[in-house]
């Protein structure tokens, strides 16, 4: 854990987003490219969407030429583990979420690189809320019914999560927690079909991304109850959240930050960071990221060690707990 405990403390998102322009010093620093921009999800994914939408204003603002790769598979640490083997030089990044980074550490019996050692920080660039979902039929419209029914019934109060060892699964289970009714997650392969299948009442509950559930709430085709964010939902200002619905404890949301290989230099990282952070306080680039349901972020490395370190403190006891692991 040395590499983030070392790092200074996490600093104001606000102050850093007044940024709009490289200093000389940064720009002498910034990578000449190409630069490669990994994405451990698919073509179409909300981390593909956010990477694209960076990757061209990277472009378009300093002239170096950044390509997208995607290349999906174990939540993203297939992506990150290719770019730790990379040069350190700011010409290979990845665009990483929690579920490569934090939870691979704390989850992954041999996870094939050290998220703490492996990787250099470079911004924090966007966060998104987790929702808890209920089948149309089930007959709860707000928290309070809600984990009234679920002492009611525990039996039935398993929950769909996209896939094991992320934050739907653990947060989850803090929920359960809060409650006092022991949840158990059903791993589905996807969010779409976890999503059907609470549409057709053959699940009660799902936790999942607000993005995936938000559609088919809007829709009537599910409800969703509440939201994992100290504050509500940009995206969806209508949905209370957790905290205001009685269960202050329960706050927690997923993210995405740029990560370059370890020994890439500082100055080289905080090139990028004051760039990206740049771009992410554009409005028509903020609106884009609020539309699918992220709220963009920013920062230099030095908060995005800070903000991890904080992370693997929260999740790390709850993972624990679980006993999961992925062998």
């Amino acid at each position: 854990m040395k590499r983030f405990h070392r790092r200074g403390v996490l600093a104001s998102t606000a102050a850093l987003l007044g940024a709009s322009a490289i200093p000389a010093r940064a720009q002498n620093a910034f990578p000449r490219g190409p630069i490669r921009l990994f994405v451990g999800l698919s073509a179409g994914s909300s981390a593909d969407f956010v990477a694209r939408l960076v990757a061209d204003k990277l472009r378009e603002r300093t002239g170096v030429s950044v390509v997208v790769e995607n290349k999906p598979g174990s939540g993203g640490v297939i992506a990150t583990e290719a770019v730790t083997k990379m040069a350190p030089d700011g010409n290979a990044i990845v665009l990483a979420g929690m579920v490569a980074t934090v939870m691979a550490k704390l989850t992954y019996a041999r996870l094939p690189y050290d998220p703490m050692t492996d990787l250099a920080p470079i911004s924090l660039v966007s966060t998104f809320q987790l929702a808890l979902a209920v089948a149309p039929t089930l007959p709860v419209d707000t928290m309070a019914a809600f984990v009234a029914w679920a002492k009611a019934n525990p039996a039935m109060a398993s929950y769909g999560i996209p896939g094991p060892g992320g934050h739907s699964h653990f947060f989850g289970l803090m929920l359960g927690r809060a409650i006092g009714v022991d949840m158990q997650a059903v791993p589905y392969k996807g969010a779409a079909p976890m999503i059907a299948d609470l549409g057709a009442g053959q699940l009660k509950i799902g936790m999942s991304a607000l993005s995936d559930f938000h559609p088919s709430h809007k829709a009537g085709k599910l409800r969703v109850l509440a939201t994992s964010g100290k504050q509500r939902s940009l995206a969806a200002p209508e949905l209370p959240t957790f905290a205001e619905s009685g269960h202050p404890d329960l706050v927690g949301e997923g993210w995405l930050g740029l990560y370059a290989p370890a020994k890439t230099p500082l100055p080289v990282t905080s090139a990028l960071s004051a760039e990206v952070t740049a771009i992410l306080a554009l409005p028509e680039v903020r609106d884009r990221i609020v539309a699918i349901g992220m709220e963009p972020r920013g920062g230099t490395p030095e908060a995005l060690a800070a903000f991890d370190a904080a992370e693997f403190r929260k999740w790390q006891p709850i993972v624990a707990a679980s006993g999961f692991k992925v062998e």
